[in-house]
């Protein structure tokens, strides 16, 4: 199996918040833990790349941002580690954001690894939104429109989350669809989670940007993962 990398970080918090996790993750997978210079240029690809981030620093945005450059060129999930991390027995669980319309294989793989390595429940969290112009309604949205349009985005997630919850039996799984943009769905969904896992590259920016508010605001690591 490949090596968990932990990537070089510039300030003391974030390296020990990092190195930590990066520790942690070695352990489950029963890999080694690698520090190279470049964690771009690791041989093969890494199970994961592990860098640490100061809540200070916006890590996903400006081009110029040296965590920007790496999760926009890792080929591998990146996994961000906020300074303010909190660990507690009652982080016990793996959020993952999922577009129920075009699911990242790759995320939706390694969230259900995480789950499964930890022992704990998956919370897939899909965020929809009402069709256009029905909030421009004179009278308002229907209940009985509102829900079928939630059944079917419900369906949606189910038919994604489905080839995976085949392939992984024992992990159990809720599946949530919330009336959200996916960065507030998130922050609602992962108070108690040691990890949330978001895709890139998947169509839309929408979860790119749920995962710059979570660096900000949330306590866990934040997977992003390319699809």
């Amino acid at each position: 199996m490949e090596p968990v990398i932990l990537a070089r970080t510039g300030t003391s918090a974030p390296t020990r918040a990092a190195t930590a996790w990066a520790a942690d993750e070695a352990r489950l997978r029963g890999v080694l833990l690698r520090v190279p210079d470049d964690p771009l240029r690791v041989p093969g690809t890494p199970s994961v790349i592990v860098c640490g981030v100061s809540r200070e620093e916006d890590a996903l945005s400006g081009s110029g941002s040296p965590w920007a450059m790496l999760v926009g060129a890792a080929h591998c999930p990146v996994v961000l580690v906020p300074d303010g991390l909190a660990t507690s027995r009652h982080r016990t669980g793996v959020t993952l954001g999922v577009d129920a319309r075009a699911p990242s294989d790759a995320s939706l793989g390694l969230a259900f690894q995480s789950a499964r390595l930890r022992g704990v429940r998956l919370h897939a969290v899909h965020a929809w939104a009402l069709p256009a112009g029905a909030a421009d309604r004179p009278f308002g949205v229907p209940e009985s429109d509102r829900a079928a349009w939630e059944d079917h985005e419900v369906q949606l997630l189910c038919d994604a989350l489905r080839p995976w919850c085949e392939k992984f039996p024992d992990v159990h799984v809720l599946a949530d669809v919330r009336l959200f943009r996916p960065a507030e769905a998130l922050l609602h969904c992962s108070e108690r989670a040691e990890l949330v896992v978001v895709p890139r590259d998947s169509g839309t920016t929408a979860w790119e940007v749920a995962a710059r508010v979570l660096l900000r605001r949330a306590t866990c690591a934040v997977a992003v993962v390319p699809s």
